[in-house]
């Protein structure tokens, strides 16, 4: 386990889910350098790192027999040729997360932690960008269990503020990877710009794609009507609107088509969706992501 509390944005009963779901998480990037997959450089000139102490479901034909007969407790080999992985998650602070009870911000932030602690349970490296109008932070990345107390004061200190643009964030990191790895985009998607082109033009340049749409109950499920003056979170631009029947049908059928776009580009590109209500519990929807799930 973890040397420290990994804090209020994973508590000890979701770390101990994540525990488990860590050894199922597969990366697919397809980088073809020497540390695309584990298996490419076993037993070649890769530089030992560390052991790891042996869970089911791992692959028994890493395990280091030597230290076995030794202390008689199973453990891993891991080399630094096999660490060569990333997960960069764009987590999206624009001023539309913070909406819902708790706020899509909090789930958004949750997941991207929980992808995170997953990614560095493993030895692996992760990276978060934080996406409004494009990237908007950008941290270092941080490797193996020891990197997440900086991940997690790095997600602390996301705040909703400004407009979105999603397209141009995920451009710019996908520009600037020296080679593929896993990128997750965790946002609500509710941007006016070709997002999914964005996404699509990712996963051709070999990244492991996956979108994790946070939504409020409220926005599944309008509970207001009558007429009403609503502000535009990101722009402050207001619109009178009368919620009738029509109008919520109007909606209805505008935010499932947002949804079935982003399922029809996961099923394109064999990439993940995966939807997560911001008052529910999240354990089902890292569950569906690790077994790249589509919505």
């Amino acid at each position: 386990m973890l040397p420290s509390s990994p804090g209020p944005l994973l508590g000890a009963s979701f770390v101990r889910e994540l525990e488990v779901l860590q050894r199922r998480l597969e990366i697919r990037a397809r980088s073809g350098g020497a540390g695309e997959h584990l298996a490419r450089r076993r037993g070649g000139s890769a530089e030992f790192k560390e052991h790891r102490a042996y869970a089911p479901g791992d692959d028994m034909r890493r395990i280091d027999w030597a230290a076995y007969a030794r202390t008689g407790e199973p453990v891993l080999k891991l080399f630094c040729a096999e660490e060569d992985v990333i997960a960069r998650i764009v987590c999206d602070a624009s001023a539309s997360l913070d909406f819902g009870e708790p706020t899509k911000l909090d789930a958004a932030r949750r997941l991207a932690a929980a992808i995170g602690y997953m990614s560095l349970a493993r030895s692996e490296r992760a990276q978060l960008f934080v996406a409004g109008d494009g990237i908007a932070r950008e941290h270092a990345p941080v490797r193996g269990r020891a990197g997440l107390a900086a991940l997690l004061r790095a997600l602390d200190g996301v705040r909703a503020s400004g407009g979105t643009h999603l397209a141009r964030a995920i451009d710019a990191v996908v520009r600037q990877s020296a080679r593929p790895g896993l990128l997750c985009v965790v946002s609500d998607f509710f941007d006016p710009g070709p997002v999914t082109a964005a996404l699509g033009r990712a996963a051709q340049a070999g990244h492991d794609v996956a979108a994790l749409q946070v939504v409020a109950a409220d926005e599944l499920e309008p509970s207001f009507e009558g007429d009403l003056t609503l502000e535009d979170a990101e722009t402050g631009a207001l619109v009178d609107v009368t919620l009738d029947a029509a109008a919520l049908a109007a909606y209805a059928a505008r935010f499932a088509g947002l949804c079935e776009a982003l399922r029809a580009f996961a099923r394109r590109h064999g990439a993940t969706y995966v939807r997560a209500r911001s008052d529910e519990p999240l354990e089902g929807a890292v569950r569906r992501f690790v077994a790249r799930g589509v919505d």
